[in-house]
């Protein structure tokens, strides 16, 4: 594979308040103090690695689509997240969850889901969506993920492309059906075309359908998964929370110095 440099920043990122908050590390404080010529034994510190927190911490970004009209969704080089939140606790499940209940304000919980896969997604696509198909939703797909679907014995309701008939892919989203959508752009979409530029009268058909599902999933506050790691990742905590395995809230300390992996 290729490797490109989106950009280089000679300055501290935003990962730097979140790093100290995890940590307890004031790396702010001790940089400028470095920089003023003193040493890390002076900051009371050594040089080494700082030992392993019994924590796991989750940044998750912040997306303002409603405010941001007509910005597509799917993630480029370009930044659409307007902030972050930090979900943390001793395990992966549990601080995904609240990172999830931070951006979100709720999971989804039932109802349907409208699924549109790239072709290339499908293979790793089938678990998530028969883990979803599991936990009780109707799945609402286009005419071919829905084959594929079927194909692997999961059960799913096709639904139309934009003009082939009713109900169409919006539909589902617009009448209230459905309270998650995945929807993974193709190569065409993320390295060809520019969004917007998506509905010019030249714009493949799968740009066009692709956007307009982003967008509508935007106006209805419905959470819109473009990548399949993050589709996984909200359907495994989905899964925990329905099987009622409750969350900790305790101080940040807390969670640094062992107090709430010692109570578990």
């Amino acid at each position: 594979g290729r490797v490109h440099v989106i950009e280089v920043n000679p300055r501290a990122s935003r990962t730097v308040p979140f790093l100290s908050k995890v940590t307890g590390v004031p790396m702010v404080e001790i940089a400028v103090r470095v920089m003023l010529g003193e040493g890390l034994v002076d900051c009371g510190w050594q040089a080494g690695v700082v030992p392993e927190r019994p924590l796991v911490a989750v940044k998750a970004p912040v997306f303002s689509m409603l405010k941001l009209t007509a910005v597509d969704s799917v993630l480029s080089p370009e930044m659409k997240s307007t902030g972050e939140v930090m979900g943390i606790d001793v395990d992966l499940g549990a601080a995904l969850e609240k990172s999830f209940l931070a951006t979100l304000g709720a999971l989804p919980t039932g109802g349907g889901a409208l699924c549109s896969i790239a072709d290339a997604d499908k293979p790793e696509a089938l678990p998530v969506l028969a883990q979803l198909s599991r936990l009780g939703f109707t799945i609402y797909a286009t005419e071919g993920t829905a084959a594929t679907l079927r194909d692997a014995g999961i059960s799913a309701v096709a639904v139309g492309k934009l003009g082939n008939g009713r109900p169409n892919v919006i539909d589902v989203i617009e009448d209230g059906r459905v309270s998650l959508v995945i929807n993974t752009p193709s190569n065409i979409e993320t390295d060809e075309l520019r969004f917007d530029t998506a509905l010019a009268g030249d714009a493949p058909r799968s740009v066009k359908d692709g956007y307009l599902i982003r967008l509508a999933a935007a106006r209805r506050r419905i959470p819109c998964c473009t990548w399949l790691d993050t589709a996984a990742a909200l359907v495994n905590v989905m899964s925990r929370h329905r099987a009622g395995e409750q969350l900790t809230v305790a101080p940040v300390r807390s969670y640094r110095d062992g107090t709430v992996a010692a109570e578990r």
